[in-house]
């Protein structure tokens, strides 16, 4: 009985852990200057879905554990409403562990941070946009009317705080304008 509840475990951690090999020749870069990032929706840790809000200005990028380590943990120092107040989304990409590892051990830690993390938990979803980058960077991903602007490779918290709290005007001018433009969207539908 020992041998076969084992070999089933086995079995189910293989299939866990199976690797999906695909073509990323075949895949085009979604994080690319002067691209658009539109109709992107993701989960957060609570299962609750997000699109882009309309005063984002920054979206940060985390495709491996130390990277989302960094910058969870710097989160995690910040009053709840930090990303907010900077107009910035966080997106984690946990799509490279498998589902049984997310699932029990991931996903539950993601739920004890007070800021939002939203989650690429999917291969073919993250890979466009895992493509071309350094994923052992944190990447800030500057944008405007859902247009990128500029992509940032950082590597400390530090470097993250600054980034974000940059008081330069097109800091406090861009949110203002994506969100009128995301209004004037919805007004004139």
């Amino acid at each position: 009985m020992k041998k076969i509840i084992t070999a089933m475990f086995m079995a189910l951690l293989l299939i866990g852990c199976g690797s999906d090999v695909s073509n990323e020749k075949k895949i085009e870069p979604k994080l690319v200057v002067g691209s658009y990032i539109k109709d992107l929706m993701l989960k957060d840790q609570f299962e609750k879905e997000h699109t882009i809000q309309k005063d984002t200005y920054r979206l940060v990028f985390a495709f491996s554990k130390d990277v989302a380590h960094t910058c969870n943990n710097f989160f995690n120092t910040q009053r709840p409403t930090y990303l907010e107040d900077h107009h910035t989304q966080f997106i984690a990409d946990v799509s490279a562990a498998p589902s049984l590892i997310r699932s029990l051990f991931i996903l539950p830690g993601l739920k004890d941070f007070k800021h939002t993390v939203l989650l690429l938990d999917n291969k073919e979803l993250a890979a466009p946009y895992r493509k071309d980058m350094d994923v052992e960077k944190v990447i800030i991903v500057y944008i405007i009317n859902k247009r990128i602007t500029q992509i940032r490779e950082i590597q400390t918290a530090t470097e993250l705080q600054k980034a974000l709290e940059d008081d330069s005007p097109m800091s406090f001018i861009a949110p203002m304008f994506n969100e009128a433009i995301e209004t004037t969207k919805e007004i004139l539908k």
